[in-house]
């Protein structure tokens, strides 16, 4: 059975966050709050949780997950960044963008895109999410609570646990949070392309 946490979006509590961070330590997988709605997360090198995911999902063998990051160090130790990607993200900041970079080597080839060898990296704002990333100290991987046979964002928190309560290891319940999505552009090559537009501004063409 899962663990229902119920924390503070502002000011988490950190005994529950806590909890949670150890759980992900141990290969598990949680539902929490982001800037674009709630997220699945789990470790690197957690294959079972990703392969829940990809069951809970109905997702194809080769989901783009997208690695969550505490700072932009953590950013670069995972990526391959150049000094003009560098100074994009550290520009642009967390919270509003995806960055699509170069996957570096602690990237395990089974999570990176097969073509380009990259993956999509987000520097969290919400305080949960930034809260947990700390506590864990390592990146977390993340794929949005998007279920079949449902639109995106549009189930509540008891929905979301009624239908997950028995597929998870826990929940970090901060009520409602955020539902824009984010700006996503790829950094792979300049110019830099957007591949989605969100609430990030594209102030760079």
């Amino acid at each position: 059975m899962a663990r229902r946490l119920h924390i503070y979006p502002d000011n988490p509590h950190k005994r529950l966050i806590d909890q949670a961070a150890q759980s992900l330590r141990e290969g598990g997988l949680w539902l929490v709050p982001g800037d674009s709605g709630y997220a699945f997360v789990f470790t690197l090198d957690a294959r079972e949780a990703a392969e829940r995911v990809t069951r809970i999902r109905a997702l194809g063998p080769r989901h783009d997950f997208s690695l969550l990051c505490a700072d932009i160090r953590q950013v670069g130790q995972y990526t391959r960044l150049d000094d003009a990607a560098f100074r994009f993200v550290r520009t642009h900041g967390s919270g509003d963008y995806t960055y699509v970079l170069p996957a570096s080597a602690l990237v395990p080839k089974r999570i990176a895109t097969e073509k380009r060898r990259s993956i999509g990296v987000r520097m969290p704002r919400h305080p949960v999410s930034r809260m947990l990333l700390e506590a864990v100290g390592e990146p977390l991987l993340s794929s949005s609570a998007k279920l079949p046979g449902h639109e995106e964002h549009s189930l509540d928190n008891e929905e979301l646990w009624e239908l997950l309560e028995n597929r998870i290891d826990g929940f970090l319940d901060a009520d409602a949070c955020p539902e824009d999505p984010s700006t996503v552009v790829s950094l792979l090559e300049v110019p830099y392309e957007v591949i989605r537009a969100g609430r990030g501004e594209v102030d760079w063409t």
